[in-house]
């Protein structure tokens, strides 16, 4: 195939590299995005792993940041086919005693729950929900002088801190459990600096936006932004492995939806010698290990609140969670993993065949890890569920190396693009005013490895791609974050 001139490069079509290239096309860029596999979505990509008609998310599955992006929220996502199914119950988090915490849409309900917690429940998150609208965009951002500076210092003296002080402020095992089973999705011993930050920011956009599941999969998502995109003029081409900046087409700049790892394999003669050693230290987190069950029926929870949720954080009582990330952190197996599980056709009924269901769910691991943790799985499931493992007609696992394998981005199982510690938070991949930018002018990255970090919200494509046009690469055309 011919190379043509275009005025920009995406590489890679995950939520963050479709949200720059559609950043750059309204700017009247001409933009083509490369695509190494056949299909595109990056960590939103969705197929039958299991049976026929068992439709499973292989990454992402529940979505509040999706909902909750500022960026999305501006983009036609619905016209283009895009749906959301709201669970009765946001999240669940299960106990031996057959009961359940539970995460709800509602502040006061939530909060009322949690008994004797619920004042100290309420004056944690009441400021933050009302305040999110004006926060989003500095939190999800990178390191600048903020818009609402007395907001953003009041929600920051608590997001900094390790779940480990935060969890204090409660003495119920509701309210202790529900906290680590959001602090867990750090992916980081609930010791470290800003595990709280990643609790408080999940838990608000629960009473804000619920924690959605996409029509169809998280394939969806994908689906919409490349639809949107190519409406727009722009356009994809799939199969397109980049190795080299030899197989990028002649262009004004490149954008990589791709880790420091990556782009040291691609440009790295292209960078500095400075950047290059500062990207060789950066730093990636706990792996995962994946599974996925097509069941003969829903999962036999216990406690009906996880019966009535789309996710389940499953581990126990917060102490019991924060002593399996912290082996998990030190390179061990633990023996009770704390387990994020998914039920997308309890509520989903294009995933499965009639009478069906599908499961999805992941432990931390090692990073790098090839131990099968299927045993360990189930075993947590099943106790909290028992009868689980009748129910299973099929199962697809994936260890870290198989993840890699799936999505480069994914190093040594690492999902979140890099751990997000206080050392990674805003300075990721390198320290500076600029993290989008490269030492090379026309290269810029704009994946995960850029703040603020993972997830499904394509805010580190829309500041990449603002980046790339306020150095000169096009003329700004500002979708207005409020």
């Amino acid at each position: 195939m011919a190379k043509t001139e275009v005025d920009a490069v995406v590489v890679g079509s995950g939520p963050n590299g479709l949200s720059a290239a559609i950043t750059l096309q309204r700017a009247g860029l001409s933009v083509l995005v490369l695509e190494a596999k056949e299909t595109i979505g990056g960590g939103t990509r969705s197929a039958e792993l299991t049976l026929p008609g068992f439709v499973h998310d292989i990454c992402s599955a529940i979505h509040p940041m999706a909902v909750g992006s500022p960026l999305f929220q501006q983009l036609p996502l619905a016209e283009h086919g895009l749906e959301f199914i709201n669970p009765p119950v946001a999240a669940a988090h299960p106990f031996d005693d057959g009961t359940a915490a539970a995460l709800r849409y509602s502040l006061t309900e939530t909060a009322q729950s949690l008994g004797e917690d619920r004042e100290a429940y309420l004056k944690l998150m009441e400021p933050i929900v009302r305040h999110w609208p004006g926060l989003a965009p500095d939190v999800l951002g990178p390191l600048r002088f903020p818009k609402h500076p007395i907001d953003l210092a009041s929600f920051g003296l608590d997001a900094l801190l390790p779940a480990t002080q935060l969890v204090k402020r409660f003495k119920t095992k509701e309210a202790r459990g529900l906290l680590a089973g959001m602090a867990a999705h750090s992916i980081q011993p609930l010791s470290n600096l800003t595990t709280a930050a990643i609790a408080l920011v999940l838990t608000a956009a629960g009473h804000l936006y619920n924690w959605p599941i996409p029509k169809g999969g998280s394939q969806a998502i994908a689906n919409a932004l490349a639809s949107y995109f190519q409406s727009l003029g722009g356009r994809i081409e799939t199969g397109r492995l980049v190795r080299s900046m030899k197989d990028i087409p002649p262009t004004r700049v490149v954008l990589f939806d791709l880790t420091p790892k990556q782009l040291l394999a691609i440009a790295g003669d292209r960078l500095s010698s400075l950047y290059r050693r500062q990207l060789e230290h950066y730093r990636y987190g706990m792996g995962v290990f994946k599974i996925d069950w097509a069941l003969d029926g829903p999962i036999p929870f216990t406690a009906p609140e996880c019966r009535q949720a789309g996710t389940i954080h499953i581990g126990g009582t917060y102490e019991q969670i924060a002593q399996a990330e912290q082996e998990t952190s030190d390179g061990k197996h633990p023996d009770r993993p704390f387990i994020l599980l998914a039920q997308q056709s309890q509520f989903d009924a294009s995933r499965a065949p009639a009478g069906k269901h599908t499961a999805w769910a992941y432990c931390h691991v090692p990073n790098g890890s090839t131990v099968d943790r299927t045993e360990a799985i189930e075993k947590q499931i099943e106790r909290f569920a028992p009868g689980f493992r009748d129910r299973i007609l099929a199962r697809h696992t994936m260890n870290t190396v198989q993840m890699e394998g799936y999505n480069p981005n994914y190093i040594g199982g690492d999902i979140n693009g890099g751990i997000i510690d206080i050392g990674q938070l805003y300075t990721r991949p390198v320290i500076t005013l600029s993290p989008y930018k490269t030492s090379t002018p026309g290269i810029f990255i704009c994946s995960s490895s850029t703040p603020p970090g993972g997830g499904v919200h394509g805010m580190c494509g829309y500041h990449a791609a603002r980046v790339a046009l306020r150095e000169g690469f096009g003329k700004p055309v500002p979708i207005h974050l409020t």
